[in-house]
């Protein structure tokens, strides 16, 4: 299958890697143009813009960072637009704001270009090793000619409804994802603070209801102190935003996601941005005047 691919960040380049391994023919296209070069030499082509990496694509991919840069390399100069051929497929697997979604949604389909949004979870590593979990949005038609791309990216794709239903289910997803590990950066806080062997602690509540994979995982690297990103803090901080936005559109009170959004906004101030959200424990530490470590 002919693929455009827009964005090599994190995520995105071992996406394309994938997408290269199964077979397909990719052309990729980067905002800083040396970040495909590893991509050139396992085999992808090189565009000079968006509509290049579009023209001659059944699908154009997306992977880029927020609302705004979507709608730049899709609807702007030189974008996709205008080089996706009719009844070709844009996937756009970044996490934006559902309204945004329809709205590049609606300006592709007067060209006759179809559009899923498609956001994923699971991480860098997720990425690198194809198992990500994928949340689909729009026609289930257009779903169903798009699955050789997303068995090539993830474990398991999801069909979640029309356009839009996509970024919605990552929301979610978010909303359950931030809240969970801020309860394990706390839970692991308040273990150091009273003394109690970590690593025991640790063993006991995995083995319990407590369990998750925020604690198995994010936990495990607290207590190394491993900040690494899997999923920056500056990203979750952005999603976190979105899911605000989204949820004031509904006049929805979200109480708990709110205040964990206040601390990612803290985080970042902080100049934690680019580390991993195991991260959010640094701020408990400060605020407590602890150090979790095994």
């Amino acid at each position: 299958m002919n693929l455009g691919f827009v964005g090599l960040g994190l995520m995105g380049t071992p996406m394309a890697q994938n997408l290269i391994k199964a077979g397909h023919r990719v052309h990729v296209w980067n905002r800083t143009p040396e970040r495909a070069s590893a991509l050139i030499t396992a085999g992808a082509f090189q565009a000079e813009s968006p509509m290049e990496a579009a023209e001659g694509a059944e699908i154009t991919i997306v992977m880029v960072t927020d609302s705004p840069d979507v709608e730049e390399v899709v609807l702007g100069e030189k974008g996709i637009l205008e080089g996706a051929r009719s009844d070709s497929i844009v996937i756009d697997m970044s996490s934006i704001s559902p309204s945004v979604t329809r709205t590049i949604a609606k300006r592709l389909s007067e060209r006759q270009v179809n559009m899923l949004d498609a956001p994923v979870s699971g991480g860098v590593w997720g990425a690198q090793q194809g198992s990500l979990s994928i949340m689909v949005g729009g026609q289930r038609e257009i779903y169903d000619r798009s699955l050789p791309v997303f068995d090539a990216l993830g474990q398991r794709s999801t069909y979640c409804g029309g356009t839009g239903m996509g970024q919605v289910a990552k929301l979610v997803n978010q909303i359950i994802v931030a809240g969970t590990l801020a309860a394990v950066a706390e839970g692991l806080v308040f273990a150091a603070k009273s003394g109690v062997d970590l690593t025991a602690v640790f063993n006991a509540v995995t083995g319990g209801a407590a369990n998750s994979w925020q604690l198995e995982n994010l936990g495990a690297r607290i207590l190394k102190r491993d900040f690494a990103p899997g999923f920056k803090v500056r990203m979750q901080a952005k999603d976190l935003r979105l899911i605000q936005e989204a949820a004031l559109e509904m006049q929805l009170p979200l109480l708990t996601t709110t205040l964990v959004h206040q601390g990612y906004v803290a985080m970042t101030r902080e100049g934690l941005g680019e580390e991993g959200t195991q991260a959010y424990v640094k701020l408990l530490e400060r605020l407590g005047g602890v150090e979790v470590s095994s």
